[in-house]
């Protein structure tokens, strides 16, 4: 059910790994009209800039693109990550969020390691991507799904997750490319550089 796609040899994934990364990549993309993953920005694609950026790391990493348990927004694919880790823990990423930087992500795999519990940014005083979850936590996540409460704020409530609070000058780093007029925004900005 998911694509596993790691910069190392599959081999080399263990069930020792503490953190592993997963890309989201199966939303319908209703408001874009077509698949995200696939819309180039600067010569890449969205997830071909999001796997970059993750590759920093030095992480296994993995793409979903097919939910375990489908149509219940990011939620279903952070359950198909958790349930299907080979790690403690899984940084799950959208793959339309392409200007995202590593020093973003390794807060949160250091505040992971000092909190010991999940661990999602906040931007404006909403929770959101990236966020860091442990696999054990996959069955609040399914109990989420089959209650129908699908959102990622109630989510991090839940789950009594530590919060990353980003400022709002840095925000432009978690937004995510949701239509035609977000894409045309994105590529205007990186032309200027």
């Amino acid at each position: 059910m998911t694509e596993a796609r790691s910069h190392r040899p599959a081999c080399h994934v263990s069930r020792g790994d503490k953190v592993a990364i997963c890309i989201l990549a199966g939303g319908l993309s209703r408001r874009m009209g077509r698949n995200k993953a696939v819309i180039r920005l600067g010569g890449l694609t969205l997830l071909q800039r999001v796997r970059a950026t993750a590759a920093e790391l030095e992480l296994p990493i993995r793409v979903i693109r097919r939910d375990l348990v489908p149509r219940c927004g990011p939620l279903g694919g952070i359950y198909t990550g958790l349930i299907t880790s080979r790690a403690e823990a899984e940084l799950f990423l959208a793959c339309d969020m392409p200007f995202i930087d590593a020093q973003f992500l390794r807060k949160l795999i250091d505040r992971f390691g000092k909190a010991g519990r999940p661990v999602f940014m906040r931007v404006d005083e909403v929770a959101g991507f990236p966020l860091l979850v442990p696999a054990a936590a996959a069955a609040t996540v399914l109990h989420r799904i089959e209650a129908k409460e699908l959102s990622i704020q109630a989510l991090a409530k839940a789950l009594r997750a530590a919060l990353i609070n980003v400022k709002s000058a840095r925000a432009s780093q978690l937004r995510n490319l949701n239509s035609p007029g977000d894409v045309k925004l994105a590529r205007a900005s990186l032309a200027a550089g």
